[in-house]
């Protein structure tokens, strides 16, 4: 009698025990379990822009000041012909570099990059602005430049074929200021009519640089 009562005095014990050794793991389980969420919780850095993508986006950013109207055919040439010069560099170190850019290269070119950016700012938001008219003329000089900033945006058009048909057209408004000065403000029939054929000749250029092949960088020829 006395060993059984012994035997089962102990079992709450021993119950007790493997609770108590249970209760630990399950702890210990949980805290281990809890670690990983807190790291996945933490955000990963974002990598820089590479000098494709920064190309890219200096090229929409003048697209939609094109489209809106807040850079003149002027300013858009002047911004061009810096990303062509920008491109031009990248392009021969590369070329000298067997296709690769030295860490020195990229930052100038970043920096570069930089100064442009700033400048696309300013342009966009100083007071010159592109005033097209409710008239024939205005409405063509409109036309144009949304077909210039489409191949901006799509890649068609290169940063220096963009120069060029900017500066075409900037010498066309600079034509038609002229003619209004001097004729208080109106064109004469004459002036439209050569204004019309300039326009033509541009429309031409426009849709020959944009199906040429010639896209920019990583962009596909349409």
């Amino acid at each position: 009698m006395k060993l059984t009562w012994e035997k089962w005095s102990a079992l709450p014990i021993a119950v007790l025990m493997v609770g108590t050794v249970a209760m630990a793991q399950d702890q210990s389980a949980s805290q281990g379990s809890s670690a990983p969420a807190a790291q996945s919780s933490t955000p990963a850095a974002k990598p820089d822009p590479t000098i494709a993508q920064r190309k890219e986006n200096q090229q929409d950013r003048i697209a939609n000041g094109v489209k809106s109207g807040q850079l003149t055919a002027g300013e858009t040439a002047n911004l061009e012909n810096k990303e062509a010069a920008i491109n031009g560099e990248t392009k021969a170190d590369r070329a000298a570099d067997g296709g690769k850019l030295t860490g020195a290269e990229k930052q100038q070119i970043n920096q570069q990059q930089n100064g442009l950016s700033k400048q696309i700012y300013q342009d966009k938001h100083n007071a010159n602005t592109a005033h097209y008219g409710n008239n024939e003329v205005g409405q063509r000089r409109e036309n144009q430049q949304d077909r210039i900033a489409q191949g901006v945006k799509s890649g068609q058009l290169t940063a220096g074929e963009t120069a060029k048909l900017e500066n075409q057209q900037r010498g066309i408004n600079q034509q038609v200021k002229a003619d209004r000065a001097a004729n208080g403000g109106k064109l004469t029939s004459g002036e439209k009519k050569q204004v019309n054929r300039e326009q033509n000749h541009a429309s031409r250029n426009i849709y020959n640089k944009k199906h040429n092949g010639r896209t920019q960088g990583g962009a596909k020829p349409k």
